[in-house]
């Protein structure tokens, strides 16, 4: 399945992607695409639904992020070996993780703002995984047992906040509109491998990142287990797992991003996301 939330920012509501890629609202099934509806059970419950039966959404109505309750956003860096020779940065021996802050995470195609002051400002496209079932001391083996499913994500990082501002990299990974995720969760039976999606993202029709999941370090099944050794997963944690090669900052002459310009980006079987990228005002 494709489960969505749609809506004004603030007051989504929960539905799917049809077969036929129509929009239905699934409000009069549950309260919201989080907790509980995340477990199989739940998935199970909407998936034997008639979409048919539920009321069509507007086309062209606001997407928000597909997943409600978010209790946190863990980012894994340097996870793609040719991205961290970019950065500088030797591949780490054991996943290296950071957060970004809940409030940072937005609908899709929501623009992306420029903080105040701000002027290395960079993109990240990135397979997000969605924790659908409390995850905490479990193996590699059972680790996909509790995941929901995959989002696209997109790691705004503003590098100056990130790498020079002293500290760790949490505030230039946190900025408002710094986590669009969407369009779609898609439920993990209808990802046949995580580890082998296309993945691109382009700025203002140029292809900046052409990578796949593939040449991830440390894979899906090995995040979820090693993180559930140091915290509980909770249903709707998302976990970022890192960005392939293309970031502005690994560029000879970086071009970041600014005022109007539009990222574009996609991974196989989950969605496309376009925004705009503005200035705080």
């Amino acid at each position: 399945m494709k489960l969505l939330r749609f809506g004004p920012k603030g007051a989504e509501k929960p539905g799917l992607l049809d077969d036929q890629g129509v929009m239905r609202d699934l409000s009069g099934q549950v309260a919201d695409i989080g907790g509980a509806v995340l477990s199989d059970d739940g998935l199970a419950a909407i998936a034997a639904l008639d979409p048919s039966s539920l009321p069509e959404v507007a086309k062209g109505t606001r997407l928000g992020t597909p997943i409600a309750g978010t209790g946190k956003m863990i980012c894994i860096g340097l996870n793609y070996a040719d991205h961290a020779a970019e950065s500088g940065s030797k591949v780490p021996d054991e996943p290296l993780i950071f957060m970004k802050a809940t409030s940072a995470i937005q609908g899709p195609n929501d623009p992306i703002v420029i903080p105040r002051g701000a002027e290395t400002l960079d993109w990240e496209i990135e397979l997000g995984i969605v924790i659908g079932t409390a995850a905490k001391y479990v193996s590699e083996a059972d680790a996909l047992d509790y995941v929901a499913g995959f989002v696209l994500a997109n790691d705004v990082s503003e590098r100056s906040y990130q790498k020079d501002r002293a500290g760790q990299w949490t505030k230039g990974k946190s900025c408002d509109s710094f986590g669009p995720l969407g369009p779609w969760l898609v439920t993990r039976d209808q990802v046949a491998d995580p580890q082998n999606l296309s993945m691109k993202l382009s700025v203002n029709g140029a292809v900046m990142q052409d990578g796949s999941t593939a040449t991830m370090v440390f894979g899906v099944a090995k995040l979820v287990s090693y993180l559930s050794q140091f915290m509980t997963l909770h249903p709707g944690d998302v976990i970022s797992t890192g960005t392939p090669p293309g970031v502005a900052m690994g560029m000879p002459t970086p071009r970041y991003l600014r005022p109007g310009d539009i990222v574009e980006l996609e991974i196989e079987g989950l969605g496309q996301q376009r925004a705009e990228v503005v200035a705080d005002t």
